[in-house]
């Protein structure tokens, strides 16, 4: 178990573990927007750019992304240099100038010393940061419905052709990650409306709630094997009638 030192504090890390894991543990705060306990590290947004050193370094240090970062026995981590700091300030004062609406640029901005962007604002409103996490669930789900598209200043997230995703099957993954609640979406008792695409709900045969849709159900049935049933009832009442079984079980003579 490799253990290193992050602004001073001495953490021990699990093998294979990465710089920004290690600093949570040890409780420093690093910023990072496009990272996910659930995804792959990315490097996407460079907020959590820290500063690493050895010992045997003799005083030299160099600027890495804590979130792809391997841990080594004996690495030194600095998350407050200045310039660490001031790069974190570039990039969230290019993020504000984009999205300058944001609440959540807006507040990480400020603890940042930042209030006014110094570049141009963005005229078009949007909260997407491109911090490719809906892309990347969408793809680690094995759908892809949705991609970064376009470059520079023009770069968006959309589906093929800006038109309504044939692979999309309404499962709101990329909804629920967004950190900025950018991905529009409504869903009622009987349909749910997604990227220009409507959907049919499906309802517990137990409760009447809607809680996926048919074609979620029958993607996840038909990849992984598991019995259409198993999606007709939703999950509070499979853990409902679980928690009965045990309860029975636990009474029982």
């Amino acid at each position: 178990m490799p253990r290193l030192t992050i602004d001073g504090k001495v953490v021990d890390v699990r093998e294979g573990a990465y710089v920004l894991e290690a600093a949570r543990k040890a409780g420093v705060e690093i910023p990072a927007l496009c990272n996910h306990e659930a995804l792959e590290p990315w490097g996407g947004c460079r907020l959590c750019m820290v500063d690493v050193t050895f010992e045997h370094w003799d005083g030299w240090y160099k600027a890495v992304a804590a979130c792809l970062y391997p841990v080594a026995e004996g690495l030194i981590v600095e998350t407050r240099t200045e310039r660490v700091t001031n790069a974190r300030k570039v990039v969230l004062d290019l993020l504000l100038a984009r999205c300058p609406d944001t609440p959540l640029i807006q507040r990480l901005a400020e603890e940042h010393g930042i209030t006014q962007t110094s570049f141009a604002r963005n005229p078009e409103q949007t909260d997407c940061i491109l911090c490719g996490l809906c892309t990347r669930v969408c793809d680690h789900l094995g759908i892809s419905a949705i991609s970064m598209v376009d470059r520079g200043i023009g770069r968006e997230v959309a589906p093929p052709f800006k038109e309504p995703p044939p692979d999309c099957i309404g499962c709101l993954a990329c909804a629920e990650i967004c950190p900025t609640d950018h991905i529009d979406y409504t869903s009622t008792h009987s349909r749910r409306e997604i990227w220009g695409k409507s959907f049919e709900m499906l309802r517990c045969k137990t409760c009447g709630k809607a809680h996926i849709t048919v074609a979620q159900a029958d993607f996840f049935a038909d990849r992984n094997g598991v019995p259409r049933s198993y999606f007709e009832t939703c999950d509070d009442c499979k853990r409902k009638a679980h928690a009965d079984i045990f309860e029975r079980l636990g009474t029982g003579p």
